[in-house]
């Protein structure tokens, strides 16, 4: 189990909110920088090598090095890999092919922690209609997350519904990034 001061720096990784689409944004860092980066953070905690790649792929995707990313997913062949590979292909974006992969995924145990941060956000509080969307009879949905952003996409408008997605987007990268170092 990863105590919280190393989280920290995998955290500090995660700075900043990436767009929903694939990038590039301004302020990420190069992928050889992050390489190196994740391998330091991985001497200072014991932890499989599939957990290992799984925060490897995640943190190269928050940086919108989605080639990269995609790598790795594909080589991990359950649900936490399938999650990872569902947001890349939401970010590309290829939003049927980002289904596929969460339905592959199930009911991923990241959901609830998901669907808990999610849900008290002031956008979504403010929001019956994002809430109702998102967090039916209390449990996330990840398809009506793709929808959403999908139509976000279509609209090309930088909103307040966008910048909620944004930040639901980091909610799901901060819990999988948790879930997966033990947290």
């Amino acid at each position: 189990m990863a105590g919280a001061n190393h989280l920290d720096g995998f955290k500090q990784l995660l700075a900043g909110l990436p767009e929903l689409g694939p990038g590039p944004r301004a302020n990420v860092l190069p992928e050889a920088a992050l390489n190196e980066s994740v391998k330091q953070l991985f001497q200072t905690i014991p932890s499989p090598p599939e957990t290992q790649e799984l925060v490897h792929g995640l943190i190269l995707l928050w940086h919108d090095h989605l080639d990269a990313a995609h790598g790795i997913a594909q080589e991990i062949e359950n649900a936490d890999g399938s999650f990872l590979h569902g947001i890349v292909h939401r970010r590309e974006p290829d939003y049927g092919n980002a289904k596929y992969w969460f339905r592959r995924a199930g009911p991923h145990a990241c959901f609830l922690e998901i669907v808990r941060r999610v849900t008290a956000l002031p956008a979504l509080k403010a929001s019956r209609d994002l809430s109702v969307k998102l967090a039916p009879q209390g449990e996330w949905d990840a398809f009506a997350f793709i929808d959403l952003c999908e139509q976000s996409e279509k609209a090309g408008a930088a909103d307040a519904t966008t910048q909620a997605l944004r930040e639901i987007q980091g909610i799901e990268s901060e819990v999988l990034l948790e879930h997966w170092l033990g947290e």
